[in-house]
């Protein structure tokens, strides 16, 4: 085998973790900024950058969007496990078994939960998608605090009543950030199942072969 480089190596994650971290910066910069206008418009005192990375408006922007996200991976996960969608190129065959249904066997170069077998094995099994749902609830719960944290602060700046946690589950704003991201993850997983039956992009691993037929379902 050819002697690689580490960046060629690990490249794809190399990538999008570098276009996170960038748009994760640029979202609080300008979050920063957006919610110090607020606030000035309302008449109340601008925040430094440190405490706003503290505020409820910034937990509740970038949890709003990380809770989502790692519901559909959640989900992606585990309905990939028995549903299908016949010439989708992110669906198992329709028929038989394939290779990630095969029983895992102890090697040298298996990882060690699949030499340790037992319940460490049975845990291991389903470890990304235990994973993916522990991020979501987590995130989910970042997002709650944040938005109840926001809620409060626009309350204040209005002269109302501030309100505890358990009330705020029944306020339709947090709802309706949830729902708004939630929808649009699923639209964004439902394009990739249905555009892989009928369209390519050659040379990556989320496409059929280019001359692969539409019914053909799998890679």
């Amino acid at each position: 085998m050819e002697q690689t480089t580490f960046l060629y190596r690990n490249s794809l994650s190399i990538v999008f973790l570098s276009l996170f971290v960038v748009t994760w910066l640029a979202q609080i910069w300008t979050g920063w900024n957006q919610h110090n206008e607020d606030l000035a418009n309302a008449g109340a005192r601008t925040i430094l950058l440190s405490a706003y990375v503290r505020s409820g408006h910034f937990f509740s922007a970038t949890f709003e969007n990380f809770q989502s996200e790692f519901l559909q991976m959640a989900l992606y996960v585990v309905l990939t496990v028995g549903l299908r969608q016949q010439g989708s190129a992110e669906s198992k065959r329709l028929e038989g078994k394939e290779e990630v249904d095969r029983e895992p066997m102890p090697s040298a170069d298996a990882p060690w939960p699949v030499r340790r077998g037992g319940w460490i094995l049975k845990l291991y099994s389903n470890s990304l998608s235990i994973t993916f749902s522990a991020l979501f609830f987590v995130s989910w719960a970042l997002h709650f605090y944040g938005s109840w944290q926001e809620f409060n602060v626009e309350q204040a700046l209005d002269g109302r009543e501030k309100i505890d946690m358990i009330s705020y589950l029944s306020e339709p704003v947090f709802w309706f950030e949830t729902f708004q991201n939630w929808q649009s993850e699923f639209l964004s997983v439902a394009s990739i199942v249905i555009f892989t039956i009928y369209l390519r992009q050659k040379g990556s691993p989320e496409s059929k072969p280019v001359d692969a037929p539409h019914s053909e379902t799998g890679k």
